[in-house]
């Protein structure tokens, strides 16, 4: 992979995503906070003044999509229209919704056509943070721009000095500034995915972050990438995780100082800016290795400090998420098969490297493209009782496994216990390793279980769980 050194330095300060007003219609219930947009092709400016406009698909004509910030436990309604030249739907990640809101064509509702409109309505039952995209085409959807983030907020505020979003996409951009097509490339299925050559933080390829000495920040990174993992060093500062996926941790240090996001993952961080005013201290992602970039650099302005001592670490409100009883838990194995380098044997008609069928499988089973309504499902649980996914990776890729409609615990990794009390509802899992996670089947219908490497799940790493 060729990176320019221009294309990866980042920034947000002066890229934060814009809230988009709600708007509210004469008969329209006043305790419903209602939102529009409409997923149209437009031309952004991703890499800087004096570099080529992009071609993209947008909402409402930005990347990534307007910041919507929505109350916990406040109910939403947001009228989707669609301006694409295909059929669209808009999956809200991470979000615990009723089945017929959460945006998979033929499973859960009809494809938005071109022209056509549909309401999503929900009330989000967390605080956290999330965030929306398509969930028909989603390689190229996802690939050309359509993105953003949803931020439910606690019922009362966290006390921070700023609470900051950024939404990191991945694009493959050619020496014109065009997205360079290729969407799909069965070598690249096979493998790790397609990852870009330019990296932008709320839409955008700037160089600094603005800070001032002794500010608390509310850092919530989302990974909106095809393929890409990061891991993000802050140079000279101490982050403490306090959330994942939207919901809260007991706060720690990431491990290894590192913070690792596969493709739909969030953090929320917390960080005391203890830098001296002035100075400049790089981020640094480092996940591939021989691949360091300058993520981007957080510049202290020359005002005093904000303050001298700093305050008491705020502890984010829990949630009210079921726990999971492992003493009386059904347990289910899935194998994560295929691949290049991976699996001989994939079930389905798929083979090795894509040709001729599905490239990748779960328990010799593929889904592929944006699934099949009348696949059965991989197995079915009843509602209420606890399930425990053992997932096994046989491949030779990472995969960041999301299951609709529900946040799990990661409950071990290797065999070994997780240290950390952690809800996730994407878990990246390496290599040839494993992992158990646990949760309560208490919403009902049938959910998507995939890979988030798009790629990956557009061949084949699909599957349903129904909850009955």
């Amino acid at each position: 992979m060729r990176v320019s050194r221009r294309a990866l330095m980042l920034s947000a300060g002066s890229a934060a995503l814009e809230s988009m007003a709600p708007l509210h219609r004469g008969f329209a219930d006043p305790d419903i906070k209602e939102f529009r947009f409409t997923a149209e092709p437009a031309s952004v400016n991703l890499t800087g003044v004096g570099h080529p406009d992009t071609p993209v698909w947008t909402y409402n004509g930005t990347v990534p999509g307007p910041e919507l910030r929505v109350r916990q436990a406040e109910p939403v309604r947001i009228v989707v229209s669609n301006k694409l030249g295909e059929h669209t739907t808009v999956h809200w990640h991470g979000i615990r919704l009723p089945n017929a809101m959460d945006g998979v064509p033929g499973l859960t509702q009809k494809p938005i056509r071109p022209g056509e409109s549909f309401t999503y309505e929900f009330t989000p039952p967390d605080a956290g943070t999330f965030w929306y995209h398509p969930h028909v085409d989603s390689l190229q959807q996802l690939g050309r721009g359509l993105a953003g983030a949803l931020i439910v907020e606690e019922r009362e505020p966290v006390v921070v000095d700023r609470d900051l979003t950024w939404l990191i996409e991945d694009w493959r951009l050619d020496h014109e500034g065009r997205i360079a097509g290729g969407f799909g490339n069965r070598m690249e299925a096979g493998m790790s995915g397609r990852i870009g050559n330019t990296v932008t933080i709320n839409g955008r390829v700037p160089e600094t972050v603005s800070v001032k000495a002794g500010e608390r920040l509310r850092l919530r990174v989302i990974n909106a990438a095809l393929a890409r993992i990061v891991g993000l060093r802050f140079e000279g500062h101490k982050p403490l995780v306090v959330a994942y996926d939207g919901q809260p941790c007991d706060p720690h240090p990431p491990e290894d100082g590192r913070v690792v996001l596969g493709p739909a993952m969030r953090a929320d961080l917390i960080i005391e800016m203890n830098g001296k005013s002035g100075q400049t201290y790089r981020v640094i992602d480092d996940y591939y290795k021989d691949l360091a970039y300058k993520f981007f650099d957080i510049a202290y302005d020359q005002q005093p400090l904000v303050r001298e001592h700093p305050q008491q670490l705020p502890k984010l409100p829990e949630n009210p998420l079921p726990e999971p009883d492992l003493t009386a838990a059904e347990r289910h194995e899935i194998a994560l098969q295929g691949g290049m380098m991976g699996m001989s044997t994939m079930g389905s008609g798929g083979m090795m490297g894509g040709m001729g069928g599905a490239t990748w499988a779960m328990n010799g089973m593929s889904m592929t493209g944006d699934g099949q309504p009348d696949m059965p499902p991989l197995f079915t649980v009843k509602r209420g009782k606890t399930c425990v996914l053992a997932l096994r990776n046989e491949t030779a890729w990472w995969h960041p496994m999301h299951l609709h409609g529900h946040s799990f615990r990661v409950i071990s990794r290797n065999a070994k216990p997780n240290p950390i009390r952690e809800w996730r509802d994407t878990v990246l899992i390496p290599a040839h390793e494993t992992a158990e996670i646990a949760f309560v089947a208490d919403n009902p219908g049938d959910w998507m279980f995939h890979c988030h490497v798009t790629d990956h799940q557009e061949s084949g790493m699909m599957t349903v769980i129904r909850i009955a």
